[in-house]
């Protein structure tokens, strides 16, 4: 399935998914030392969301969650790329200053606005392509 999305920071990134229906502050929900999420209650408690396509409706919290996106890139823990309903500036200016791939607003092939946590799902295969501003998921 291709979903086209807005492009807040471009790049290209594949890998597997990890999908939270929840908001996340990178300030204490994920340990920027191992790219895991200890927030324990976050529907993805446990997972790590290093080397992987992070899927959320999108952030909430401090404006220090921009640093720890970027200290976890420089940690080698970070997300591949992310993937929000709406993406704010906390994790839009935390993706710009990592050079990580940020996309939101997805649309299906009809133009519908499409929520991507309820077509992606943790284990999904997806290829995100936001120079051109697309994804497409594998299941």
């Amino acid at each position: 399935m291709i979903l086209r999305g807005r492009v807040l920071v471009k790049g290209v990134a594949e890998g597997e998914a990890v999908v939270s229906r929840k908001r996340i502050s990178f300030l204490g929900d994920i340990d920027p030392e191992t790219g895991e999420v200890t927030d324990r209650n976050s529907d993805i408690s446990g997972e790590s969301v290093s080397g992987k396509i992070l899927v959320f409706p999108g952030g909430r919290g401090s404006t220090v969650g921009s640093y720890i996106i970027y200290r976890m890139k420089k940690n080698s823990t970070a997300p591949l790329a992310i993937i929000n309903d709406v993406s704010e500036p906390i994790i839009a200016v935390g993706a710009v200053i990592a050079e990580i791939p940020l996309m939101d607003s997805l649309r299906d092939d009809s133009g519908k606005r499409v929520d991507p946590s309820s077509v992606i799902s943790s284990g999904d295969h997806v290829h995100v392509n936001s120079n051109e501003g697309w994804l497409n998921i594998e299941r």
